[in-house]
Protein backbone atom coordinates (compact mmCIF):
# COMPACT_ATOMS: atom_id res chain seq x y z
CA UNK A 1 0.00 0.00 0.00
CA UNK A 2 2.96 2.40 0.68
CA UNK A 3 4.23 1.91 -2.73
CA UNK A 4 1.27 2.56 -4.01
CA UNK A 5 0.94 5.72 -2.19
CA UNK A 6 4.55 6.61 -3.15
CA UNK A 7 3.58 6.02 -7.11
CA UNK A 8 0.81 8.80 -6.64
CA UNK A 9 3.19 11.11 -5.42
CA UNK A 10 5.16 10.87 -7.78
CA UNK A 11 2.57 11.06 -10.51
CA UNK A 12 1.04 13.79 -8.33
CA UNK A 13 4.71 15.68 -9.00
CA UNK A 14 5.92 14.29 -12.19
CA UNK A 15 2.85 13.80 -14.21
CA UNK A 16 3.18 11.17 -16.93
CA UNK A 17 4.06 13.16 -20.72
CA UNK A 18 6.50 15.44 -18.03
CA UNK A 19 9.85 14.46 -18.21
CA UNK A 20 13.59 15.46 -16.39
CA UNK A 21 16.32 17.00 -17.37
CA UNK A 22 18.48 18.04 -18.94
CA UNK A 23 15.63 18.75 -21.69
CA UNK A 24 15.82 20.43 -24.92
CA UNK A 25 12.28 20.87 -26.53
CA UNK A 26 11.30 23.30 -29.88
CA UNK A 27 8.07 24.51 -31.98
CA UNK A 28 7.48 21.97 -34.89
CA UNK A 29 8.68 19.03 -36.20
CA UNK A 30 12.17 19.99 -36.84
CA UNK A 31 13.99 16.71 -35.72
CA UNK A 32 17.54 17.66 -36.86
CA UNK A 33 17.86 21.19 -34.60
CA UNK A 34 16.46 19.01 -31.98
CA UNK A 35 19.59 16.48 -32.29
CA UNK A 36 21.86 19.19 -32.90
CA UNK A 37 20.91 20.73 -29.36
CA UNK A 38 21.13 17.77 -27.24
CA UNK A 39 24.95 17.16 -29.08
CA UNK A 40 25.88 20.12 -27.58
CA UNK A 41 24.62 19.98 -24.35
CA UNK A 42 26.16 15.96 -24.04
CA UNK A 43 29.26 17.23 -25.28
CA UNK A 44 29.64 19.55 -22.71
CA UNK A 45 28.28 22.77 -24.58
CA UNK A 46 26.32 25.34 -21.95
CA UNK A 47 22.51 25.87 -22.81
CA UNK A 48 23.54 28.96 -24.98
CA UNK A 49 24.95 26.62 -27.47
CA UNK A 50 22.83 23.93 -27.47
CA UNK A 51 20.19 26.89 -28.48
CA UNK A 52 22.30 28.28 -30.82
CA UNK A 53 23.63 25.28 -32.44
CA UNK A 54 19.44 23.90 -33.03
CA UNK A 55 18.39 26.81 -34.52
CA UNK A 56 21.76 27.16 -36.80
CA UNK A 57 20.85 23.76 -37.89
CA UNK A 58 17.71 25.30 -38.96
CA UNK A 59 19.26 28.05 -40.60
CA UNK A 60 21.24 25.52 -42.79
CA UNK A 61 18.44 23.13 -43.63
CA UNK A 62 15.93 26.56 -43.99
CA UNK A 63 13.16 24.49 -42.43
CA UNK A 64 10.15 24.49 -43.76
CA UNK A 65 11.44 27.35 -46.01
CA UNK A 66 10.80 29.69 -42.97
CA UNK A 67 13.86 29.59 -41.36
CA UNK A 68 16.95 30.92 -43.05
CA UNK A 69 18.25 32.09 -46.33
CA UNK A 70 15.74 31.64 -49.69
CA UNK A 71 12.38 32.06 -47.95
CA UNK A 72 9.52 34.40 -47.25
CA UNK A 73 10.55 36.90 -49.76
CA UNK A 74 9.01 40.00 -48.95
CA UNK A 75 7.52 42.48 -51.22
CA UNK A 76 10.54 43.81 -52.59
CA UNK A 77 11.95 39.95 -53.11
CA UNK A 78 14.23 39.89 -50.45
CA UNK A 79 14.93 37.42 -47.77
CA UNK A 80 15.34 38.97 -44.45
CA UNK A 81 16.19 37.64 -40.96
CA UNK A 82 14.54 37.80 -37.25
CA UNK A 83 16.55 35.83 -34.09
CA UNK A 84 16.96 35.98 -30.56
CA UNK A 85 18.70 34.33 -28.31
CA UNK A 86 18.27 34.92 -24.38
CA UNK A 87 20.34 33.63 -21.19
CA UNK A 88 17.71 33.14 -18.47
CA UNK A 89 20.31 33.20 -15.82
CA UNK A 90 21.81 36.18 -16.12
CA UNK A 91 19.08 37.98 -18.56
CA UNK A 92 21.26 38.44 -21.29
CA UNK A 93 19.71 38.59 -24.43
CA UNK A 94 20.54 39.44 -28.01
CA UNK A 95 18.47 39.96 -30.80
CA UNK A 96 18.57 40.80 -34.67
CA UNK A 97 15.68 42.12 -36.75
CA UNK A 98 15.59 42.71 -40.55
CA UNK A 99 19.09 40.90 -41.18
CA UNK A 100 20.44 40.99 -44.53
CA UNK A 101 23.52 39.34 -46.01
CA UNK A 102 24.05 36.80 -43.16
CA UNK A 103 22.90 33.69 -43.24
CA UNK A 104 23.57 32.72 -38.88
CA UNK A 105 21.26 35.17 -38.09
CA UNK A 106 21.38 33.12 -34.58
CA UNK A 107 24.91 33.46 -34.47
CA UNK A 108 24.62 37.53 -34.95
CA UNK A 109 21.95 37.32 -32.24
CA UNK A 110 24.29 35.83 -29.94
CA UNK A 111 27.44 38.22 -30.98
CA UNK A 112 25.00 41.28 -29.94
CA UNK A 113 24.63 39.46 -26.68
CA UNK A 114 28.16 39.27 -25.98
CA UNK A 115 30.13 41.47 -28.01
CA UNK A 116 27.80 44.75 -27.36
CA UNK A 117 26.42 46.12 -24.24
CA UNK A 118 23.04 46.48 -26.10
CA UNK A 119 20.23 44.24 -26.99
CA UNK A 120 19.11 44.55 -30.52
CA UNK A 121 20.56 45.41 -33.55
CA UNK A 122 18.37 46.32 -36.66
CA UNK A 123 18.49 46.63 -40.36
CA UNK A 124 21.47 47.36 -42.81
CA UNK A 125 23.54 48.05 -39.37
CA UNK A 126 22.80 44.35 -37.89
CA UNK A 127 24.67 43.56 -41.44
CA UNK A 128 27.53 45.39 -40.80
CA UNK A 129 28.04 44.77 -37.75
CA UNK A 130 27.77 41.35 -38.26
CA UNK A 131 30.23 41.53 -41.24
CA UNK A 132 32.97 43.37 -38.88
CA UNK A 133 32.16 40.93 -36.55
CA UNK A 134 33.54 38.31 -39.12
CA UNK A 135 30.15 36.55 -40.08
CA UNK A 136 30.31 36.03 -43.97
CA UNK A 137 28.43 38.41 -46.43
CA UNK A 138 26.05 35.94 -49.03
CA UNK A 139 23.11 36.22 -50.97
CA UNK A 140 19.88 35.26 -49.17
CA UNK A 141 18.00 34.75 -52.30
CA UNK A 142 17.59 31.50 -54.15
CA UNK A 143 15.81 29.85 -57.32
CA UNK A 144 12.98 29.31 -55.04
CA UNK A 145 12.20 32.47 -53.35
CA UNK A 146 12.50 34.24 -56.59
CA UNK A 147 10.07 31.85 -58.04
CA UNK A 148 7.61 32.75 -54.72
CA UNK A 149 8.01 36.12 -55.65
CA UNK A 150 7.52 36.49 -59.37
CA UNK A 151 4.61 34.18 -58.99
CA UNK A 152 3.21 36.51 -56.41
CA UNK A 153 3.40 39.44 -58.95
CA UNK A 154 1.93 37.79 -61.75
CA UNK A 155 -1.03 37.19 -59.30
CA UNK A 156 -2.02 40.82 -58.11
CA UNK A 157 0.58 40.91 -55.23
CA UNK A 158 -1.87 38.45 -53.75
CA UNK A 159 -1.93 38.11 -50.38
CA UNK A 160 -0.56 41.31 -49.09
CA UNK A 161 -0.22 43.22 -45.48
CA UNK A 162 -1.68 46.89 -46.85
CA UNK A 163 -4.65 48.66 -45.76
CA UNK A 164 -6.23 51.79 -45.86
CA UNK A 165 -4.50 52.48 -49.00
CA UNK A 166 -4.34 53.71 -52.79
CA UNK A 167 -4.67 51.67 -55.22
CA UNK A 168 -6.85 49.03 -53.85
CA UNK A 169 -3.89 46.31 -51.99
CA UNK A 170 -6.80 43.49 -53.25
CA UNK A 171 -6.22 44.24 -56.99
CA UNK A 172 -3.09 46.14 -57.58
CA UNK A 173 1.04 45.72 -56.36
CA UNK A 174 0.74 49.52 -56.08
CA UNK A 175 3.09 51.76 -55.31
CA UNK A 176 0.44 52.79 -52.40
CA UNK A 177 -0.10 55.77 -50.83
CA UNK A 178 -2.66 56.48 -48.06
CA UNK A 179 -6.04 56.56 -48.28
CA UNK A 180 -8.72 57.85 -45.94
CA UNK A 181 -9.43 55.27 -42.98
CA UNK A 182 -12.91 53.64 -43.43
CA UNK A 183 -12.02 50.33 -41.43
CA UNK A 184 -9.89 48.99 -39.61
CA UNK A 185 -8.99 46.18 -42.25
CA UNK A 186 -9.05 45.68 -45.80
CA UNK A 187 -10.57 41.87 -45.16
CA UNK A 188 -9.80 38.74 -43.76
CA UNK A 189 -6.60 38.25 -42.30
CA UNK A 190 -4.38 35.85 -44.79
CA UNK A 191 -3.31 32.50 -42.69
CA UNK A 192 -1.17 30.10 -44.18
CA UNK A 193 0.88 27.66 -41.90
CA UNK A 194 3.76 27.53 -43.58
CA UNK A 195 4.35 31.48 -43.31
CA UNK A 196 4.34 31.13 -39.72
CA UNK A 197 6.80 28.33 -38.94
CA UNK A 198 9.81 29.85 -36.96
CA UNK A 199 11.99 27.68 -35.01
CA UNK A 200 11.29 28.51 -31.16
CA UNK A 201 13.85 26.29 -28.94
CA UNK A 202 14.49 25.95 -25.11
CA UNK A 203 17.70 24.26 -23.60
CA UNK A 204 17.26 23.22 -19.85
CA UNK A 205 20.46 21.59 -18.54
CA UNK A 206 20.68 19.11 -15.92
CA UNK A 207 21.78 21.68 -13.34
CA UNK A 208 18.58 23.77 -14.13
CA UNK A 209 20.27 26.67 -16.30
CA UNK A 210 17.99 27.61 -18.98
CA UNK A 211 18.20 29.18 -22.30
CA UNK A 212 15.58 30.08 -25.46
CA UNK A 213 16.16 31.55 -28.79
CA UNK A 214 14.54 31.86 -32.09
CA UNK A 215 14.73 32.28 -35.57
CA UNK A 216 12.84 32.78 -38.99
CA UNK A 217 13.15 34.71 -42.08
CA UNK A 218 9.69 36.19 -41.11
CA UNK A 219 6.22 36.58 -42.89
CA UNK A 220 6.21 35.98 -46.63
CA UNK A 221 5.20 39.02 -48.43
CA UNK A 222 5.66 41.28 -45.60
CA UNK A 223 6.00 44.87 -46.04
CA UNK A 224 10.03 45.95 -46.13
CA UNK A 225 11.14 46.48 -42.68
CA UNK A 226 8.81 44.68 -40.83
CA UNK A 227 9.39 42.63 -37.85
CA UNK A 228 7.66 40.31 -35.81
CA UNK A 229 7.37 38.45 -32.60
CA UNK A 230 10.11 36.01 -32.95
CA UNK A 231 13.26 38.41 -31.73
CA UNK A 232 10.94 40.62 -29.55
CA UNK A 233 11.68 39.12 -25.98
CA UNK A 234 9.11 38.07 -23.94
CA UNK A 235 7.25 37.80 -27.17
CA UNK A 236 8.90 35.05 -29.57
CA UNK A 237 10.51 33.63 -26.17
CA UNK A 238 11.64 34.43 -23.03
CA UNK A 239 13.89 32.71 -20.19
CA UNK A 240 14.48 33.05 -16.97
CA UNK A 241 16.66 30.66 -14.56
CA UNK A 242 13.97 30.80 -11.59
CA UNK A 243 10.88 29.61 -13.70
CA UNK A 244 11.29 28.29 -16.93
CA UNK A 245 11.52 29.22 -20.46
CA UNK A 246 8.50 29.15 -23.36
CA UNK A 247 8.69 30.44 -27.09
CA UNK A 248 5.79 31.15 -29.33
CA UNK A 249 5.38 30.49 -33.01
CA UNK A 250 2.38 31.84 -35.03
CA UNK A 251 0.91 35.02 -36.64
CA UNK A 252 3.75 37.40 -35.06
CA UNK A 253 1.61 41.00 -35.54
CA UNK A 254 -0.82 39.54 -33.35
CA UNK A 255 0.90 37.44 -31.01
CA UNK A 256 3.32 40.37 -30.12
CA UNK A 257 1.11 42.30 -28.53
CA UNK A 258 0.71 40.00 -25.77
CA UNK A 259 4.14 38.68 -24.85
CA UNK A 260 2.85 35.45 -24.67
CA UNK A 261 6.51 33.99 -23.60
CA UNK A 262 6.95 36.70 -20.61
CA UNK A 263 3.29 35.90 -19.53
CA UNK A 264 4.12 31.97 -19.46
CA UNK A 265 7.17 32.11 -17.73
CA UNK A 266 5.31 34.71 -14.76
CA UNK A 267 2.58 31.86 -14.71
CA UNK A 268 5.29 28.96 -14.14
CA UNK A 269 6.72 31.42 -11.43
CA UNK A 270 3.86 31.27 -9.91
CA UNK A 271 3.34 27.91 -9.28
CA UNK A 272 1.56 27.22 -12.48
CA UNK A 273 2.30 23.71 -14.76
CA UNK A 274 4.24 24.22 -18.11
CA UNK A 275 0.76 22.87 -19.87
CA UNK A 276 -1.58 25.45 -18.05
CA UNK A 277 0.68 28.07 -18.37
CA UNK A 278 0.49 27.61 -22.10
CA UNK A 279 -2.82 27.67 -22.26
CA UNK A 280 -3.12 30.49 -20.49
CA UNK A 281 -0.81 32.42 -22.89
CA UNK A 282 -2.95 31.55 -25.71
CA UNK A 283 -5.62 31.83 -24.33
CA UNK A 284 -5.29 35.80 -23.68
CA UNK A 285 -4.77 36.29 -27.07
CA UNK A 286 -7.36 34.31 -28.21
CA UNK A 287 -9.98 36.53 -26.07
CA UNK A 288 -9.29 39.46 -28.58
CA UNK A 289 -8.09 37.50 -32.22
CA UNK A 290 -10.73 34.24 -31.72
CA UNK A 291 -9.07 33.21 -35.12
CA UNK A 292 -5.11 33.86 -34.98
CA UNK A 293 -2.84 31.20 -35.65
CA UNK A 294 -0.30 30.44 -33.00
CA UNK A 295 0.94 28.04 -30.32
CA UNK A 296 3.44 27.83 -27.90
CA UNK A 297 5.88 25.76 -25.86
CA UNK A 298 6.53 25.71 -22.49
CA UNK A 299 9.25 24.02 -19.58
CA UNK A 300 10.19 24.81 -16.03
CA UNK A 301 13.44 24.29 -14.48
CA UNK A 302 12.18 20.77 -13.44
CA UNK A 303 12.33 19.41 -16.75
CA UNK A 304 8.57 19.31 -17.29
CA UNK A 305 7.17 20.73 -20.37
CA UNK A 306 3.84 21.01 -21.98
CA UNK A 307 2.51 23.28 -25.25
CA UNK A 308 -0.84 24.77 -26.30
CA UNK A 309 -2.18 26.37 -29.35
CA UNK A 310 -4.99 28.45 -30.54
CA UNK A 311 -7.48 26.15 -33.65
CA UNK A 312 -7.86 27.36 -36.41
CA UNK A 313 -8.57 25.32 -39.63
CA UNK A 314 -4.94 25.31 -40.59
CA UNK A 315 -4.07 23.93 -37.27
CA UNK A 316 -6.17 21.68 -35.19
CA UNK A 317 -3.15 20.06 -33.57
CA UNK A 318 0.19 21.64 -33.09
CA UNK A 319 3.63 19.16 -33.42
CA UNK A 320 6.86 19.40 -30.83
CA UNK A 321 10.03 17.76 -30.14
CA UNK A 322 11.36 16.93 -27.38
CA UNK A 323 15.01 15.37 -26.44
CA UNK A 324 15.84 14.51 -22.78
CA UNK A 325 18.04 12.19 -20.85
CA UNK A 326 14.57 9.53 -20.68
CA UNK A 327 14.49 9.43 -24.91
CA UNK A 328 17.96 10.31 -25.57
CA UNK A 329 16.65 10.65 -28.83
CA UNK A 330 14.61 13.53 -30.79
CA UNK A 331 10.84 12.46 -30.19
CA UNK A 332 8.05 14.19 -32.04
CA UNK A 333 5.13 15.18 -30.14
CA UNK A 334 1.65 17.13 -30.32
CA UNK A 335 -1.04 18.91 -28.58
CA UNK A 336 -4.89 19.17 -30.19
CA UNK A 337 -5.47 22.80 -30.46
CA UNK A 338 -8.28 24.21 -28.58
Amino acid sequence: MFASLHFLLLMFYFPLGQTSLPLVINTWPFKSATAAAWRSLQSGGSVLDAVQEGCARCEIEQCDGTVGFGGSPDETGETTLDAMIMNGNTMEVGAVADLRRIKNAIGVARAVMERTEHTMLVGESASVFAENMGFVAEDLTTNQSLNVFSQWLKGNCQPNYRKNVSPDPSKSCGPYGPEAMHSWCNGERHVNIHSHDTIGMIAIDKNGHVAAGTSTNGLSHKVPGRVGDSPIIGAGAYADGSAGAAAATGDGDLMMRFLPSYLAVELMRNGADPSAACKSAISRIKRHYSDFFGAIICANTTGHYGAACNKVPSLTEFHFMVENSESNTPVLKSVACF
